[in-house]
């Protein structure tokens, strides 16, 4: 397609991560396209969580989180992670690949890098809450392709 005809936020490619809560015990994750550093000192990061899912309301319970810079071949978990609820579903339960442990939160242990955030402010961002957050810790895991939204279109798991 030529890249004129595209929205001008569609002509960049982006990284899709993957968020992991916790709240009252119950976990969850969610496919994330929407986050980007903000400060270098501190570090902070604004992230964009949907209205009316499981990981806002875990997330307002429980004002920390993990965001996962996922890999490429995550792509396989997009259906599960963002276009499942974790109001209908356990998606953790459901998920066929490796987790582990980072303080309270699961994790993809084949993901790229985990990023401990702590939420310090709420905006409004029409149908998402914007999340400004303090980097409270990280973890480098593995050395792969980073999944990217370009890569999603191309697979056509997703339109647009």
């Amino acid at each position: 397609m030529n890249s004129l005809r595209k929205k001008p936020w569609n002509r960049v490619d982006h990284p899709v991560y993957s968020i992991s809560s916790m709240a009252n015990g119950k976990a969850n994750m969610n496919i994330c396209t929407y986050a980007i550093p903000v400060s270098m000192h501190p570090k902070r990061y604004v992230v964009a969580i949907y209205k009316n899912t499981r990981t806002l309301e875990n997330v307002q319970k429980n004002p920390e989180f993990v965001l996962q810079i996922l890999a490429q071949h995550h792509d396989r978990l997009v259906t599960l992670l963002g276009k499942k609820s974790g109001n209908d579903i356990d998606k953790i339960k459901r998920l066929k690949e490796p987790v582990g442990q980072f303080h309270t939160f699961t994790f993809l242990s084949t993901c790229l890098a985990i990023i401990h955030l702590k939420v310090i402010q709420w905006m409004d961002g029409g149908d998402h809450l914007c999340a400004l957050c303090d980097v409270v810790g990280y973890k480098n895991l593995t050395d792969n392709t980073p999944l990217t939204l370009g890569f999603l279109r191309k697979k056509k798991i997703i339109v647009g």
